[in-house]
């Protein structure tokens, strides 16, 4: 065969060697055997395409030359797309984004938080019938391939060119595990190449049985689900080890397109990818041919039940808000943390359920006010309509915002979210309203509770109610260690996410008393069978006269410290705070653990500052403690992962006040519901508790704060808007208490025998600190008369305040009828036979704690208070 590079020429040593003289040229040896024969070039195959030999040796040294390009590019694109690819070894110690766990205080989930919503479990786990639907559709060749199947990327390319677009996925199983896991969802050729790369190595790096365990945690299936465990969880509400056939094949359709074939959104869609799984797994051999067809016929069969954040959605959020605070939020949303809350789960549904029902009660207290939106007002479509609390389950007793989608004289009929309820004229009676056409209008947005849900697809029976916007809050503590056992902080959490137990500062009313009285013990040493005049005063401040009236129109004249307390008097409450400083008072609200900025102005004695309640039932729970102040919170203990502990701070506990003066203060905290304005809490519960009720200025807001000697609660009831009024009478003990005592009827039985303490000191479950020198209860001094141009604390000034007067301290005994209006001597002990009193200072006026300057004008004047009202009723 011709050579295209080299002539067949003889050397120059075959020349010597050649015969004759070496003269002329070459010529073959003529014997010695036949030259071989050789084909001309003109008769070569590629002759044709390179006429010359010069052509055809320029034609392969550039191929050469483009070949060793091509491959050069090759390695250099291999090079370029490997320099950031992940190894392997991060692999090994790869920990996806799990779930957050709430736990209740008995162990169960409350909620969770998540980036993405994952339960990462073992690759026993998963059972085969799930396996096989896997690997049916995603990868049939997954235990032979080595990540790359080189026929189905050929395949696919070959279909992508003919169409001149992706139709059709080459990726394994371990493709797809390498995209989800390291790359991006872009459809590039670089991408593709990184894909494949990245297959390769975890190939070579993990068991078949790892790369499946770790598909099978790491793929997404729609709806915020990551990991077949948790779309087990979501979809049909049991663990992935219990799936039937049915239900496995649809989790293994869902990896294709989890938007497309969700089958919530597209049950169709989801139901025809199903059956195609389905019959790929009979095509494999992994099912038989009657399961096929009882699969296929079996409904999707989804059971997908509302997160179990909606039990108790404040409780949660608090529990996330400090979780960030202390750990940020990646860790909280991703890091799996197992938290142990203080919340028990049986009185969070107590508290729910007492909220909302005393909320709609008094609503229907008010009368029907109508009022109500109509999507119609805004292009809204009865058909598509979606309230934001149709997320939370429908069950007997919730309450809900319902479409309106018919209204006849005699029945009504309302969707929630996918179901419907009927109501009659029985269920919106107390509107007193005949007929429901003339009540409710189609597209209305009607608030309804949930008389009867009768489960299925069956219409539900309902009741109408009212949403004029009042607004409550309960929360209840453990009083050994300070764990909240409840929280509610407000009417509906899917509209309005602000938290009325720890963010709002309301106005307290009489609930603010306990602090009055505890300071009058502490620097009065008051007791509770002293005396105190309930009569018309005036006092003077730097803003004119204040002249404060009582709840009642009338005054009871010389009384019991204990029934000025348990009947929540203004006028007594008023002259304590004024004989022992308003600043006094203030400073031991913020030992008790009161965090507020509040003004020192009289006022404040009978309620105009605003406090939280998460705050006033820490406060009160001191009380029961003998005097201890255990700081609620909500989290008991915080495990990662791995089971190991994570760091938290621990309650604050201490003393801030005497046993001695907790013990007096239960005396008259006690009173309240024996005989006092919260009589309705002992004649129900007939059970050894404490509290007090508190109603603010025009009744916008109404309390009641009480405990039993093992937990303490308390509730709050008003409108956002703090210049709404609840309405005449809607005080603490009428709007508020119930809320309460619902709550504590289940409280109290878990402990039916236990009594508040009265001998030794009470035991805590927790150690106590004393309360510094600087907080602690101050050394008890003479009190002080304030000068005509002082402000009403103007006794707080210090030990080198020079008075004008001395007012004579408190009685302990009653004095006989006839001597009642008699007063003590300036510097008269504290003892119980009532001495000659002395003359007060020049324009004041003497009374049992203390002499005041009185007002000539209207006793019962109305006007604006210093602190911008006139004074709050008791109640």
């Amino acid at each position: 065969m011709p050579s295209l590079f080299t002539r067949e020429t003889p050397s120059s040593s075959d020349r010597k060697s050649a015969p004759g003289n070496g003269k002329g040229p070459w010529r073959p040896p003529q014997s010695g055997g036949r030259p071989p024969k050789r084909v001309p070039y003109a008769r070569t195959w590629w002759y044709k395409y390179f006429p010359t030999r010069a052509k055809a040796r320029r034609a392969i040294f550039y191929s050469l030359l483009g070949c060793s390009a091509v491959f050069g590019s090759l390695v250099g694109l291999t090079l370029v797309n490997t320099a950031d690819l992940p190894q392997m070894e991060d692999l090994e110690h790869y920990r996806p984004a799990t779930t957050t766990e709430l736990l209740d205080i008995h162990g169960r989930t409350i909620g969770s938080f998540a980036l993405e919503r994952r339960v990462v479990v073992p690759y026993n786990d998963f059972p085969k019938v799930l396996h096989d639907a896997i690997l049916s559709i995603e990868d049939k060749s997954f235990d032979k391939n080595a990540g790359v199947n080189p026929f189905r990327v050929i395949g696919a390319a070959y279909v992508d060119l003919r169409s001149k677009g992706r139709r059709q996925g080459a990726s394994t199983l371990t493709m797809q595990l390498a995209r989800n896991l390291f790359l991006t969802l872009d459809q590039t050729w670089s991408r593709k190449i990184q894909e494949i790369l990245l297959s390769v190595q975890i190939e070579r790096h993990f068991t078949k049985e790892q790369i499946f365990t770790l598909y099978a945690n790491q793929i997404y299936l729609g709806s915020g689900v990551y990991g077949f465990e948790a779309g087990s969880e979501y979809y049909f509400s049991k663990k992935a080890r219990e799936l039937t056939l049915p239900e496995a094949a649809l989790l293994a359709a869902l990896p294709k397109g989890p938007s497309s074939y969700s089958p919530v959104r597209h049950p169709d869609r989801a139901l025809k990818r199903r059956n195609l799984v389905l019959s790929e797994m009979l095509g494999d051999g992994f099912i038989t041919e009657q399961q096929f067809q009882e699969a296929k016929s079996a409904p999707l069969g989804l059971n997908i039940e509302p997160p179990a954040n909606t039990i108790a959605p404040y409780f949660v959020e608090e529990v996330r808000r400090q979780l960030e605070q202390e750990y940020g939020a990646d860790a909280v949303h991703g890091s799996g943390l197992k938290v142990y809350t203080t919340m028990d789960l049986d009185l969070q549904t107590v508290a729910n359920k007492a909220v909302l029902d005393n909320v709609a009660a008094y609503e229907r207290r008010h009368g029907w006010k109508g009022k109500l939106t109509n999507i119609f007002e805004t292009n809204g479509d009865l058909q598509t309509y979606q309230h934001p609390d149709w997320t939370d389950s429908i069950e007997n007793g919730a309450y809900f915002h319902a479409l309106v989608i018919e209204a006849t004289p005699r029945r009504v009929i309302v969707r929630i979210g996918k179901r419907y309820a009927e109501m009659t004229a029985n269920d919106w009676a107390w509107t007193t309203m005949g007929n429901g056409d003339k009540l409710l209008q189609k597209g209305d947005i009607a608030y309804v509770r949930i008389e009867d849900a009768t489960s299925g697809t069956a219409t539900m029976h309902a009741s109408l109610q009212q949403d004029s916007g009042a607004q409550a809050s309960l929360m209840a503590m453990d009083n050994s260690n300070g764990d909240v056992l409840a929280m509610v902080g407000g009417r509906d959490f899917n509209l309005s996410q602000f938290n009325r137990a720890t963010q709002s500062e309301r106005q307290t009313g009489s609930s603010f008393k306990p602090y009055v009285y505890t300071t009058a013990v502490e620097q009065l040493h008051t007791k509770p069978t002293d005396i105190i005049v309930d009569a018309p005063t005036s006092f003077y401040t730097p803003n004119g006269p204040y002249t404060p009236h009582n709840y009642e129109p009338n005054y009871a004249g010389p009384m019991t410290i204990l029934n000025a307390f348990a009947e929540s008097r203004n006028i007594p409450a008023l002259k304590l705070a004024n004989q022992v400083g308003i600043r006094k008072v203030i400073e031991v609200a913020h030992r008790f653990g009161v965090t507020s900025n509040i003004p020192a102005f009289l006022p404040v004695a009978i309620g105009s500052a605003g406090i939280k309640l998460s705050e006033q039932v820490g406060a009160y729970s001191v009380f029961p403690n003998d005097g201890i102040l255990v700081k609620p919170h909500v989290i008991r203990r915080i495990v990662q992962a791995d089971g190991l502990p994570l760091k938290q701070v621990s309650p604050q506990v201490k003393e801030v006040i005497s046993v001695e003066t907790a013990r007096t203060m239960m005396t008259l905290l006690k009173a309240v519901p024996q005989f006092g304005t919260a009589a309705q809490a002992g004649a129900v519960l007939k059970h050894p508790i404490g509290g007090k009720t508190g109603t603010t200025n025009s009744y916008t807001d109404a309390w009641f704060l009480g405990f039993s000697p093992s937990v303490t609660c308390g509730t709050w009831i008003g409108f956002d808007d703090p210049r709404r009024t609840l309405g005449e009478k809607e005080t603490g003990a009428r709007a508020a208490l119930p809320m309460w005592i619902d709550f504590m009827k289940v409280a109290i039985a878990r402990s039916p025998n236990e009594q508040f303490p009265t001998a030794a000191k009470k035991a805590l479950a927790v150690d106590a600190t004393t309360e510094s020198t600087d907080n602690a209860a101050p050394v008890v001094k003479k009190p002080v008369a304030p000068n005509d141009d002082s402000d009403d604390d103007s006794d707080d000034s210090g030990d080198n305040a020079k008075p004008a007067a001395k007012p004579a301290p408190v009685v302990r005994d009653t004095p006989p009828a006839d001597n009642s209006n008699e007063t003590m001597p300036d510097d008269a002990p504290a003892t119980k036979t009532p001495a000659k009193p002395t003359a007060p200072a020049k324009g004041y006026v003497a009374s049992p704690v203390g002499p005041y300057k009185p007002y000539s004008g209207p006793l019962l004047q109305k006007g604006p208070s210093p602190a911008g009202g006139s004074s709050p009723p008791p109640r």
